[in-house]
């Protein structure tokens, strides 16, 4: 993260912690005002009370926290004002109902129409602060950025026409995208390159991956010639673990298709790949629904846990759970926990994925798999983290060698944790051979891209479904 997004950030929570303790404070004299009679000093009876005081202090640290959960602060360069009164809208609102039963509920009220009075109070307090600061910032925020004081380093990869017009767009003086340009990068050869009088050439697209660390890059546009499309999977690929924001100058069809996003009507189109498909708030839920189920599966099925650990120890000779490496989030390997399905020293020539009729698997193994019972101790694999219940499944790094090979961008996949189920498992099932792994790509691909907490509720009901059914195979 660079220096100056840091301090972008620290402003707008210091702004909005100012913003929060103004609007408690307005809140909390209203109230006062209608409590006390004519004759008290309002102000001197609001300063001597100590829940004043604790909550100017605490309950701006609350909505700090709201405003984290609901990734605020992630992009303090790419805010517009419009998008920032609607979301702050829907922010306060929430927060407010939050606050009213956590703070006002228990207070003693003689009518309940004061608890209609009481919550309109907060939230208007809360909304007018927090717009008006907000929209202070960001009108600041975007006259620098106008400016070119602010905004984001930004590379280029592309060289001739398609670069040259897409640079020369993004550096209008009138254009709020926020990119500041250290370079480009080609992707062909060429005896010359169009876009080095107007930018630094910096290598070939090869050279990105080191151009990220030594620029601090936060963005890469791709705009390439239609010639060179080809080359776009490898540069994704290469792009798989870096913290940045890819955004590529679409063909028309691209555009037909509705594949193009854009923030603002003076925005350049783009088809854009951020790094984190779901928002902190909806990760947060994630991670809390992942626990929760995995835990209330451990201990409503302990009883088939049981039989199903009985029934492999006397199917055949060896140990009842089988643990295999597996490629995680980032490419970082880790143990997949399983019962045994199939007879010890079923790969002593090399790996080899399992098929319909495969020998390898013994009698009670093929029932398991039918109902996916092998599948039940990765629940705690979910637990400590290493998987999730919804996401693309792990390879082994045997597998994801060969299909990048073919298939450069599978690498997107690690931008998240696996799953014990996915939207690729659902549709297509398992994978008998690297064909079929690169045929269940595209599901698991538009997973990502339409990742969302209703996706995977989806995905969860034909995933139970699937299993009731016996069609776990």
């Amino acid at each position: 993260m660079s220096k100056k997004r840091k301090i972008q950030q620290l402003k707008c929570i210091i702004t909005d912690y100012v913003a929060s303790m103004i609007a408690w404070a307005g809140f909390f004299f209203l109230r006062k005002s209608t409590e006390i009679d004519s004759n008290t000093n309002l102000f001197s009876t609001v300063v001597n009370d100590h829940t004043f005081w604790n909550g100017v202090l605490l309950i701006p640290l609350f909505w700090i926290v709201i405003y984290f959960l609901v990734d605020d602060y992630r992009k303090p360069f790419r805010k517009s004002r419009i998008q920032e009164i609607g979301k702050s809208t829907i922010v306060v609102l929430i927060g407010s109902v939050i606050l009213f039963f956590l703070v006002i509920l228990d207070d003693n009220v003689v009518d309940y129409r004061g608890y209609y009075k009481y919550f309109f109070q907060l939230f208007m307090c809360q909304f007018v602060m927090t717009i008006t600061s907000r929209l202070i910032v960001t009108s600041i925020t975007l006259k620098r950025i106008r400016e070119k004081k602010a905004g984001f380093k930004t590379l280029m990869v592309g060289s001739n026409g398609n670069a040259i017009n897409t640079y020369r767009e993004l550096n209008k003086k009138n254009n709020l995208s926020g990119n500041l340009f250290v370079g480009f990068v080609n992707v062909g050869e060429y005896e010359h390159y169009s876009l080095d009088k107007e930018l630094p050439h910096l290598g070939d697209y090869n050279d990105i991956p080191k151009l990220i660390k030594e620029y601090d890059i936060e963005e890469v546009i791709i705009a390439i010639e239609q010639s060179e499309m080809s080359i776009v999977q490898s540069i994704i690929a290469i792009l798989e673990d870096a913290d940045v924001i890819i955004k590529i100058k679409p063909l028309v069809q691209d555009i037909l298709l509705g594949a193009v996003k854009t923030s603002g009507i003076f925005n350049v189109p783009m088809i854009e790949i951020t790094p984190t498909p779901m928002p902190v708030w909806q990760q947060v839920i994630k991670r809390f629904i992942d626990i929760l189920i995995s835990v209330l599966a451990i201990i409503i099925g302990l009883p088939v846990y049981i039989i199903a650990g009985i029934c492999v120890h006397r199917s055949s000779p060896g140990p009842i759970f089988y643990t295999q490496e597996r490629i995680g989030i980032h490419g970082k390997p880790f143990k997949m926990l399983k019962f045994r399905s199939m007879y010890i020293d079923a790969e002593n020539n090399g790996p080899q994925l399992s098929s319909k009729d495969d020998p390898r698997i013994t009698p009670w193994g093929k029932i398991m798999r039918k109902y996916r019972i092998d599948e039940l101790p990765q629940f705690f694999t979910v637990i400590i983290g290493k998987m999730s219940l919804v996401g693309p499944r792990p390879e082994r790094q045997y597998y994801i060698d060969q299909i990048t090979q073919r298939a450069p961008y599978y690498r997107l996949l690690l931008r998240i944790k696996p799953g014990i189920t996915s939207w690729g498992q659902v549709k297509y099932g398992y994978a008998e051979n690297v064909d079929e792994m690169i045929e269940r790509l595209p599901y698991d691909l538009l997973y990502i891209e339409n990742m969302s907490l209703a996706m995977d509720l989806k995905i969860l009901i034909y995933t139970v479904k699937i299993v009731f059914e016996g069609r776990g195979e």
